[in-house]
């Protein structure tokens, strides 16, 4: 994460926030949403697009942890197949979606964002469906917030995280 001084950290949240592939939950409201449709999702379309989306300024911030240096070395984590974004768009519009890196069997969601009502909602449930399908056992959210826990994301001790890590490090998966 880039902080206010423009340098780069690396963050090892203890606990750290996951959410568990085999406990996500769909509240009713955004189901009954996502079956009304009128969206289109579409992965890796335009990875640039969403990194640069997550890093605008929003109504509760007026900064984000993602500078152009960030912006950079996650497009080349995309050029080289490990970074990832799920988007939604609607009439032709980038309307939400979110990105991360994928590494075996583990998906470390980095950020999402939405312009429309539900959007990012809608690109994390395509992404768990999608990670169940293809047998990935861990997606890593670093840090839990109110927006996650109502999908089921918890907290574990960094001891049990990095258990699950070298499980789904084990794991013969790809994206």
């Amino acid at each position: 994460m880039a902080l206010d001084d423009g340098e780069i950290y690396w963050f090892d949240p203890d606990p750290r926030a996951i959410i568990p592939l085999d406990a996500f939950h769909l509240p009713k409201r955004l189901a009954r949403s996502i079956r009304r449709g009128g969206f289109e999702i579409r992965v890796d379309y335009d990875f640039r697009a969403v990194i640069t989306a997550c890093a605008e300024p929003g109504p509760d911030r007026d900064r984000t942890w993602i500078n152009d240096d960030i912006i950079d070395s996650y497009v080349q984590l995309h050029n080289l197949g490990f970074a990832h974004s799920v988007e939604v768009w609607i009439d032709g519009s980038l309307q939400g979606g979110l990105y991360g890196v994928s590494l075996q069997g583990l998906f470390a969601g980095e950020s999402m964002f939405s312009r429309a009502t539900d959007a990012s909602k809608i690109a994390l449930v395509y992404l768990v469906d999608h990670l169940r399908q293809q047998n990935f056992k861990l997606l890593d959210t670093q840090f839990i917030t109110p927006h996650l826990a109502r999908f089921g994301a918890m907290e574990i001790p960094r001891v049990e995280y990095k258990r699950r890590l070298t499980h789904a490090l084990r794991a013969k998966v790809q994206f």
